[in-house]
């Protein structure tokens, strides 16, 4: 690039942050949140404060990028609206999307570090694993509010509850009131939080990790929007054309509930019963 467009380049991302941190209380903290999302643009893998300060030159203030990132206290809940509303009017969404992203991680320091599957590596491994809703379109998409996954092993409530990892706690800055929340249940706070500042879109999309929670599907259903989510071909259900049946009520304690007569079969095997004729192409488009 020639130094005016990266001066142009530059002018944009500034008026951009200036918007997006515009909550921040202080100054230095508006400064600091720019320079460190500048940081975050430049080239090389690691993301750390040390060597992304080496990057950036005369803003290389490690300590500074340090203190914003570690003991500057700001509420992300107004950054992260301030942001919503700006790729709101950028995409024109057609759908939320929830997905979870897996940062892969040598140490144990990091909070809420474990042995967990993530998609990132395609296994079991030492990760974090990030819950995140989307605002998508045809043509783009930006995630505008995002959760850190708590595992059990965090959690000190928990059965599954690793003493190390407890102990590490208040050195991560983890509050005492947060404990382990299934990642469907997170995704579904974080709709009713995007839906808070004003966003609506009629459709959800998630893969087979949310759709496979009944609780998901109904908590979807349930806030008036349609959804389209991946499933397992383990997860029993109905055939279409299943009617539930309500046995003869005499009148007296609680009314039955109405029950199907027969029980729920593997979506595998109503594929397989369905027959390839009952099947049609769904074509999505390239990337």
């Amino acid at each position: 690039m020639t130094p005016d467009e990266i001066a142009v380049v530059r002018g944009e991302l500034e008026t951009f942050a200036a918007e997006v941190f515009e909550p921040f209380a202080r100054n230095d903290q508006r400064r600091w949140g720019q320079v460190y999302l500048r940081g975050l643009l430049t080239d090389g893998q690691r993301k750390s404060v040390e060597p992304m300060a080496a990057r950036l030159g005369e803003d290389g203030n490690r300590q500074a990028l340090a203190h914003f990132i570690t003991t500057s206290p700001w509420d992300p809940a107004h950054i992260r609206a301030k942001l919503a509303w700006r790729m709101e009017e950028a995409i024109g969404p057609d759908a939320f999307v929830f997905d979870d992203t897996g940062f892969l991680k040598d140490g144990t320091a990091s909070a809420c570090v474990s042995r967990q599957y993530t998609g990132t590596a395609g296994k079991v491994t030492n990760c974090q694993v990030g819950v995140s809703l989307h605002l998508a379109s045809d043509h783009a998409s930006a995630a505008i509010n995002w959760r850190l996954f708590l595992p059990q092993t965090w959690d000190p409530a928990s059965p599954k509850a690793d003493a190390d990892k407890v102990a590490r706690r208040p050195a991560c800055g983890i509050p005492d009131d947060v404990g382990h929340v299934e990642k469907w249940q997170l995704a579904l706070d974080m709709l009713d939080e995007t839906r808070s500042w004003g966003i609506e879109v009629p459709l959800a999309i998630a893969d087979a990790g949310y759709g496979d929670a009944a609780a998901f599907r109904h908590g979807v259903q349930a806030r008036g929007l349609n959804y389209v989510v991946g499933i397992s071909s383990t997860l029993s259900a109905q055939p279409g054309d299943a009617v539930p049946v309500t046995e003869p009520y005499s009148g007296t304690g609680r009314p039955p509930v109405a029950k199907y007569p027969d029980k729920p079969q593997s979506v595998k095997e109503l594929v397989i019963a369905a027959g390839r004729k009952a099947a049609r192409p769904v074509q999505w488009r390239e990337g």
